[in-house]
């Protein structure tokens, strides 16, 4: 799989995600084989390009790979000199985010609220790929509404933009994130343009991983939510994409994993925005490995890192017997 003349290692990507896919959690995916990841959204707002919010979503570190950067807004030219700003921070992929259905997104026009205007969009990915020296990316959902669903038309004009590759997630804004995603458009797609073509929506285990990759053709699939408090999912897709089967991950190896996740995210952001960054990830973990605990509540009560760590611990160790005794 490439992307303008980067080789990636696999085509198993992580989807960018605000608030969740800072350094740690991208480092974290990385490690377990996502073979690209992408940084929270950026605005094109030059006002906030460089606070310190600003960045630690451009935080990077080598270990990753590709430095794979998302912004997102209307006006072409601040599009443009925004991906510039990027760049020289060291971007080594600008993504363009024109699927995020958020309602203050979209009443910027920005997002999934450009589906609607086809010609700006053309605007938008013409600015952008002129301005800059490395690959242009987009990501789109199927369209505004069931009623216009015009990826197809929107993917004709990236293929003419010279865009780098294309990411569909099989919604459209209304569905927000409701219901199932749908492959059908994804595959209409893959099969009516030339460049890369990488599936999202609903891809939560390594089995749907395959689904997907061979009904709709795609080059590669993009992760999102399902990896929330699961960054060992990308090692599952993997192992059972080049195996055809899933290499079982201990509950002592996954918790070790969430104590060092919280540990990482204590160290980027320091104690007083860690402890509230580390509850929503705790709670993500906790339904993943054990969804009818109240530990969740218990944890969001606690402000200092070693008290998280130290609670954190002896939940863990709870887990670990649990799992003995069932045994």
């Amino acid at each position: 799989m490439h992307i303008g003349q980067y080789e990636l290692k696999n085509r198993i990507f992580l989807a960018p995600m605000a608030g969740i896919t800072d350094l740690p959690f991208r480092r974290l995916c990385s490690k377990f084989g996502a073979g690209l990841t992408f940084s929270e959204m950026m605005s094109t707002n030059p006002d906030v390009w460089h606070t310190e919010k600003s960045k630690l979503r451009l935080a990077h570190h080598h270990e990753i790979g590709i430095n794979a950067v998302q912004i997102a807004g209307y006006d072409p030219f601040e599009m443009a000199e925004a991906a510039k700003v990027n760049v020289d921070y060291g971007a080594e992929i600008i993504d363009i985010n024109m699927g995020c259905p958020a309602k203050k997104v979209n009443k910027k026009m920005a997002g999934s609220a450009l589906l609607r205007e086809p010609d700006q969009v053309a605007r938008i990915l013409e600015a952008v790929v002129n301005a800059v020296n490395v690959p242009v990316t987009l990501k789109i959902r199927t369209g505004w509404d069931l009623a216009n669903q015009n990826c197809l038309e929107i993917a004709k004009i990236a293929e003419q933009a010279n865009i780098s590759a294309l990411t569909i997630h099989g919604r459209t804004r209304s569905c927000l994130f409701k219901g199932q995603a749908e492959y059908d458009n994804i595959r209409k797609v893959k099969q009516a343009v030339s460049i890369p073509i990488i599936a999202n929506g609903d891809i939560t285990s390594a089995q749907q991983a395959k689904s997907v990759l061979d009904y709709t053709g795609a080059d590669a699939i993009m992760i999102g939510r399902g990896s929330l408090g699961r960054p060992w999912l990308f090692k599952e897709i993997t192992d059972f994409l080049e195996f055809g089967e899933v290499s079982a991950i201990s509950i002592e190896e996954k918790g070790q994993i969430l104590l060092e996740h919280i540990e990482s995210l204590h160290q980027f952001y320091g104690e007083q925005k860690g402890y509230r960054i580390a509850r929503k990830h705790v709670g993500w973990y906790v339904e993943s490995l054990k969804p009818d605990s109240d530990f969740k509540r218990t944890f969001n009560t606690l402000c200092s890192t070693q008290e998280q760590l130290n609670v954190l611990e002896v939940f863990i160790k709870n887990l670990i017997l649990d799992k003995k005794q069932q045994c």
